[in-house]
């Protein structure tokens, strides 16, 4: 079986019509000024050094040491790794990048993956062998079954070695719509920058990957998986924690992370602003290199370096890990270590905890983990070795820029330190605590047995944890499940992750059985207890021990500490009953709730916050304000205005106005039904008008509110008139008619429907509704339904920098479609995004896409909000 999008990938074929070359720099932007900031005596020569030498630039932490483990030529252009059980490490090797400035050569098949193997024991590779080569611009090997899946845009193939030399001899495609940016048939907008890559295995036994909407599930076989969409995170690199959170990073934003599996927080269409998913854990950008950095592509811009020439902030960040070895002890474990090329080092991260939030901080202060004085170390990814050390894939080479996005700038810097060659360079090293004992010798033999895997489950290091399971689950070895289940006991196992790892083995092989999760729902451990929670969910449905799961949940709904009520929570709202809904009210007003739990509760509570709305209000508990019940009822109101539903709404009056005139809980429900309107217009932007709530005639309490003289109340009223209406209403315009799309615009509507999952629904989400961190709303957004030719700008040459949306900027980089889609195409995606959603705006048609692509056809930057707003 062959998962695959809903749009084919001929259908993106025949989406692309692009010129055969781009300038160079193709990254300069119209009417900027590329000033020179590094006083050319301050920067230092960048000759080709030998490994020995680079290692000497290096400066770590006292009682750390760099050990070079392979170097070219035994490896070229290395971009990601990953360790087998045998202690090879596979090796992506994407030989075609940026070989010169101006990018040529990037559709030959001068790509592969190799296999590096320590002969001696020494700790250094000494044997290349190339497993699978002539592929173009390869990104991920992922080791699996007696194979690898490996990605090479936009495929994924399973190879294997069929005949014991170590190359691969048998080619199968699992998918062909994986990493589809850099396809290469895109010609000179193939870009390998912001394209899908990882394949990582997670705890839950679904496969994520980095920039990638979808996930996938092994079915058993390499080639047989079961997709399922899922949100986007993050550009290169993604990795997990011990519990299975998942965390990532982009260019500017140096660490991300899911705080609860987001497939909890899609479950309610009505909550907009959930807290959980694509966190932003690390607020600050500032960076510390270790040397002067004129070599970053916009380095002229003010702010991009400090005073002294050095790198300001995250401009490259990518290759996240967090640290789950036993070698550099338990001080480290669950900090997060990732990569600034641009910047030459890599950061530590201390990631704390507490009820489920995490904050991350430079575990360094004005400092970083690992630097280097060598403008040619470029550490692109890391990785858990099988050891317990951590590891360094470094690209080694002067150019990393992509043509793209390449300025005129950073041409002339690396040309000027000679930096543009060789590019057949690449080291991979291993940072080691000089203090603590390391072993070399865990490896496993070519087939593991059972009982090595077994016996692997709750080892020290996270790398053989999740190999033991992850083998486990291919192999599914019926003899390994009375085992399994042993492990989750702690009289049997007195490991808590190898406890934790045991369950979601079971889990994966479809072996977990109520039993098991009783006696984990008592374990000593709370990662165990949220864990088994979690995994209770499918028990609690449609079983034939519907009955006993339901009641070992409610038992844990005693006192339980945060981060475990937050699991609670968001099983509690799978059951969708009055009990789990009491259940759910009394926790919220025994403890009060912060935003991830108040989104945990919210999620779970789709077309239901009416109901749950009336109980809490009703309830003696909730009559006193308490931190965290303000937002509680707000957040309940918001849902329900937007629901949108009349009739439902005018209940939320009449449970406002059932209040004391200025009660906190009238105020509190008046302040969610507000949050719909929409955010004040900027200067010389129109905002989309209110969207009134139609009644079939005046709410009763509308007009008996309005006599009252709390001045709070009053004030809300005041702000809520413009949304509430019926026919006959003093002052009301009339409801503007929706002119109905004629039958070529419903055509086109509909050809932009099958557009947009392809185009925008990554990053837009399929609802439209955005993504925090990434992407804004188009749903009831200025830009979409206000100004024609601003709208069709944008979708031609994208935008960049600050943008105002519905009140909230955003700093984007939005790519531009002008050469991927024609006129028609581009007409239809828009029409499909002013009329979808409840939106009335007037369809674009193609002939007003060519009119303004005639006329900025010299147009390569994209346009700013200033710029945009310019447009009448």
């Amino acid at each position: 079986m062959r998962p695959q999008r809903h749009a084919t990938a001929a259908l993106l074929a025949g989406l692309i019509l692009l010129p055969a070359a781009l300038l160079a720099q193709s990254g300069d932007r119209a009417g900027e000024v590329q000033k020179e900031v590094v006083p050319e005596d301050r920067i230092p020569p960048a000759p080709l050094l030998t490994p020995e030498q680079e290692a000497k630039t290096f400066r770590l932490p006292e009682g750390f040491r760099a050990e070079l483990v392979a170097a070219e030529p035994l490896v070229q252009s290395p971009v990601a790794m990953q360790f087998d059980p045998q202690g090879r490490l596979w090796v992506v090797e994407m030989t075609g990048y940026m070989r010169n400035p101006d990018g040529t050569g990037e559709t030959e098949p001068n790509g592969s993956i190799v296999i590096l193997t320590d002969t001696d024991h020494d700790g250094r590779m000494d044997r290349r062998t190339v497993f699978l080569d002539r592929l173009v611009m390869p990104r991920t090997v992922m080791p699996i079954g007696d194979g690898a899946l490996v990605a090479e845009p936009p495929k994924v193939w399973f190879a294997r070695d069929t005949n014991g030399d170590g190359r691969a001899d048998e080619k199968t495609l699992v998918l062909s719509d994986y990493a589809t940016q850099n396809d290469p048939t895109l010609g000179a907008k193939s870009n390998p920058e912001h394209a899908s890559n990882g394949l990582m295995w997670a705890l839950d036994n679904w496969v994520y990957s980095a920039n990638h909407t979808q996930r996938y599930r092994w079915k058993g076989h390499p080639t047989n998986w079961v997709a399922e969409d899922t949100i986007f995170r993050g550009q290169w690199g993604l990795t997990q924690d011990d519990v299975g959170r998942l965390y990532y990073n982009s260019n500017s934003d140096p660490l991300r992370a899911d705080l609860v599996p987001s497939a909890y927080l899609a479950r309610n269409p009505n909550l907009r602003t959930a807290v959980g998913a694509n966190q932003q854990i690390e607020r600050s950008m500032k960076t510390f290199p270790a040397r002067v950095n004129p070599g970053v592509n916009r380095g002229y811009q003010p702010g991009q370096l400090s005073p002294e020439g050095r790198l300001a902030s995250f401009t490259g960040a990518c290759g996240p890990v967090i640290y789950r070895g036993d070698q550099f002890g338990p001080d480290y474990v669950g900090d997060a270590f990732l990569c600034e090329p641009t910047g030459n080092f890599v950061r530590r991260e201390l990631v704390q905890g507490r009820a489920g939030m995490l904050t991350a901080t430079n575990a360094h202060p004005e400092s970083e983990f690992l630097t280097s004085t060598d403008e040619r170390f470029r550490p692109v990814n890391l990785a858990n070795g099988p050891d317990g050390a951590l590891y360094v894939v470094d690209f080694y080479r002067g150019l990393i820029q992509h043509r793209i996005y390449l300025t005129s700038y950073l041409r002339k810097q690396l040309a000027s330190r000679n930096l543009f060659q060789p590019v057949d360079q690449g080291r991979i090293w291993r940072i080691v605590r000089t203090d603590r004992p390391i072993d070399r010798n865990q490896a496993l033999g070519a087939r593991p047995t059972t009982d090595q895997w077994l016996a692997r489950v709750s080892h020290p290091n996270g790398f053989w944890r999740d190999a033991a399971q992850r083998n486990l689950v291919q192999q599914a070895d019926p003899t390994a499940i009375p085992a399994l289940r042993a492990l989750t006991r702690a009289d049997k196992n007195p490991s808590p992750l190898g406890r934790l790892q045991a369950l979601w083995t079971l889990e994966g092989l479809g072996c977990l059985d109520l039993p098991t999760l009783e006696g984990s729902l008592s374990d000593s451990d709370g990662r165990v207890r949220s864990a088994s929670l979690r995994l209770l969910e499918p028990f609690l449905v449609s079983t034939p021990h519907q009955a006993k799961a339901n009641n070992l949940l409610y038992r844990q709904a005693g006192f339980v500490p945060a981060e475990e009520q937050l699991q609670l929570l968001l099983t509690l709202g799978q059951l969708k009953t009055k009990t789990a809904d009491a259940v759910m009210r009394a926790l919220l007003m025994n403890s009060a709730p912060d935003a991830l739990r108040l989104s945990a509760a919210l999620s779970g509570l789709g077309g239901r916050e009416l109901e749950f709305l009336d109980a809490l209000v009703g309830d003696p508990n909730c009559s006193q304000t308490q931190p965290g019940h303000v937002q509680l009822l707000q957040g309940l109101a918001q849902c329900i205005a937007v629901e949108g539903k009349p009739e439902r709404i005018e209940d939320l009056l009449e449970l406002a106005a059932s209040k004391q005139a200025g009660d906190w809980q009238q105020l509190a429900m008046l302040d969610g039904l507000l949050t719909i309107l929409p955010a004040p217009a900027k200067k010389g932007q129109t905002a989309p008008p209110v969207k009134p709530i139609h009644f079939a005639q005046e709410p009763r309490v509308w007009a008996e509110m309005r006599k009252l003289e709390d001045p709070a109340l009053k004030e809300r009223l005041a702000k809520a008139e413009p949304l509430i209406a019926w026919p006959g209403k003093s002052g009301l315009a009339a409801k503007p008619a929706t002119r109905p799309l004629s039958t070529d615009e419903e055509a086109s509507f509909a050809r932009g429907r099958e557009l947009y999952p392809l185009i925008c629904g990554a990053c837009h989400q399929p609802h439209g509704r955005g993504q925090e961190g990434l992407a804004p709303p188009l749903v009831d957004s200025e830009w979409t339904t206000g100004n024609e030719g601003r709208l069709i700008r944008i979708g031609l040459h994208g935008v960049r920098d600050a943008l105002t949306v519905k009140g909230v900027t955003w700093n984007l980089a939005m790519p531009a479609f002008a050469p991927a889609l024609s006129d028609e195409q581009l007409a239809d995606l828009l029409t499909f995004i002013r009329r979808e959603w409840g939106h009335t705006a007037e369809p674009v048609k193609s002939s007003s896409v060519k009119a303004i692509r005639d006329r900025h056809s010299e147009r390569e930057d994209a346009w700013t909000e200033t710029e945009l707003l310019a447009v009448q």
